[in-house]
């Protein structure tokens, strides 16, 4: 199905390029006025500047919704039936479930292996940064839990961007509508040709991406000194880079096994999405746009319709891998000894409560809080990776949309729904 003119405006074939130079340009400015200014004229700075960031993440949030109920919906009708919905659907599910698995442990054996944490000097936290994380440990329950995953509104999940919530309408609605028959094809058209449009408004968009980054960069290096920063945690950053650049390889052997050469094409499409990810640290910030280069790439748009809603909800390999590092590491700092049935079962804790948490505010720390406080390890802990976790979010964000690219490829693959 063809959903854009393949001959991109001329603005669009360097994005990349300008993506990479708003990034060094940001860092440099960010630097200047830390350097330069008064650390209450440098914090006012970064707030201003970052709202160039806000503006390019709520320009993209505001097409997300529409674009995966549309798409979703369009894809599921055209798959035909409850059989193939599930036939994929379960391809699916044992991909992201693998993958995640495969994450966690990767986390787990690399912060065991370069033990970041043993030795720290837990004086002078501040455990007050913490607080809004803790909070929302309170209500992190199975209850919550379900209600976060099960819509009550469409229209409140909607205007939330709860995309596992969407994902469970749109299976329903587009479940229905093949079931009905030629009778619904009036409103699946409306829906097809929606999705052209939202798809189109992508381009537009994409435009800001340079000054999105621009302001997310500047903002984060006017207040944070980097040196000192890294310098305190070049152990924990460093052990995290080993542990993410092994699940990069990992993720780039498996999709040159399923994919050959095929594999160079996919990186060549995706790597604005990664750049973009990496410098807003959000990988919904490119979800339209990682859409878009993954058809351009040949994956049908049914499989990709399909796919890549339900990774943003239970594929997010990055996060997964920092979860299990994140959580051992602040026990290492406690002292306290986990031996490896209590990590076994660490790991597949997070593998079932991550889960559904796409959306979730800071998500990634908010299940590391939770984990914590059902093994005894001191919650507040949480307060010793936020000074760092900006910059380990950057590479969660890039990897969850590497994993999300390659899972959505793999299965095109299986399903030969690549052109």
């Amino acid at each position: 199905m063809e959903t854009y003119p393949k001959n991109k405006p001329s603005i669009f074939k360097n994005l990349t390029f300008q993506i990479l130079i708003a990034m060094l340009l940001g860092a440099l400015l960010g630097i200047y006025v830390h350097n330069n200014y008064e650390v209450t004229s440098a914090i006012k700075f970064s707030g201003n500047i970052k709202m160039l960031a806000t503006i390019f993440i709520r320009l993209v949030l505001m097409i997300i919704s529409p674009l995966v109920f549309t798409t979703l919906v369009v894809g599921i009708t055209k798959l035909g039936d409850i059989k193939s919905v599930g036939r994929i659907g379960g391809k699916a599910m044992a991909w992201f479930f693998t993958a995640s698995f495969i994450s966690l442990f990767i986390g787990m054996f690399y912060v065991n292996m370069l033990e970041p944490g043993v030795g720290l000097n837990l004086t002078d936290v501040d455990v007050t940064a913490a607080d809004a994380i803790t909070d929302k440990t309170k209500h992190f329950s199975a209850q919550e839990f379900i209600e976060h995953i099960i819509p009550r509104s469409i229209i409140e999940a909607m205007a939330t961007n709860e995309i596992l919530q969407i994902v469970i309408f749109s299976i329903f609605f587009g479940l229905a509508a093949a079931s009905i028959g030629d009778y619904t094809k009036p409103v699946v058209l409306a829906l097809e040709k929606t999705s052209h449009i939202i798809l189109k408004m992508v381009n537009y968009v994409m435009m800001f991406a340079p000054l999105g980054v621009f302001g997310a960069i500047a903002g984060v290096f006017a207040i944070r000194d980097i040196n000192e920063l890294l310098l305190t945690y070049a152990h924990f950053f460093g052990s995290f880079l080993i542990g993410i650049t092994t699940l990069w390889a990992v993720l780039l052997l498996i999709g040159y096994i399923f994919l050959r050469k095929q594999m160079t094409t996919l990186l060549k499409h995706i790597v604005s999405p990664l750049i973009i990810a990496f410098g807003t640290t959000s990988s919904e910030a490119v979800f339209p746009k990682l859409t878009e280069e993954l058809e351009r790439f040949g994956v049908k748009n049914r499989i990709v319709s399909f796919m890549l809603p339900l990774g943003y909800s239970f594929n997010l390999d990055g996060s997964m891998m920092y979860m299990t590092f994140a959580s051992i590491f602040i026990a290492q700092a406690y002292g306290i000894q986990l031996d490896f049935e209590a990590q076994l079962t660490m790991l597949f804790v997070l593998l079932l409560t991550s889960k559904g948490v796409a959306g979730v505010p800071r998500a990634s720390l908010v299940v590391v809080a939770a984990t914590c406080g059902m093994f005894d390890i001191p919650i507040e802990g949480i307060a010793l990776i936020l000074p760092i976790d900006h910059f380990c979010d950057m590479f969660r964000s890039a990897t969850n949309v590497l994993g999300n690219s390659v899972a959505t490829a793999v299965v095109g693959k299986w399903e030969k729904a690549i052109e």
